[in-house]
């Protein structure tokens, strides 16, 4: 499935769509900043499939700080027979950049 921009996102979120989103950072990038995502680091993803499994046919979302990690997630879970995975393009390095506003 295509990937996703965070202003194709945010639209939807803004929107109330359902969206099942996965944050693959690791716990403390998530507490500094996070969209509201499930919290699932790559490195616990092939541990915690079971507890996803709900979601294998539904769409899921998954971000990082840049899109690599998420990249790596999304072809995990793509082999791992979820049908519709897309990576946040850019994560949350440019969710920031778009969306948040400067602190002066």
């Amino acid at each position: 499935m295509e990937d996703i921009t965070t202003h194709e996102l945010k639209e939807r979120l803004d929107n109330q769509e359902e969206v099942f989103i996965i944050d693959v950072r690791e716990p403390h990038e998530h507490e500094e900043y996070n969209i509201g995502g499930t919290l699932i680091p790559l490195g616990q993803l092939p541990s915690s499939l079971e507890s996803i499994e709900d979601h294998k046919e539904d769409e899921i979302v998954v971000y990082c700080r840049s899109g690599n990690r998420s990249g790596a997630a999304k072809n995990f879970l793509v082999q791992a027979g979820f049908t519709k995975v897309r990576n946040l393009l850019g994560g949350m390095l440019e969710w920031q950049e778009e969306f948040e506003e400067p602190e002066f």
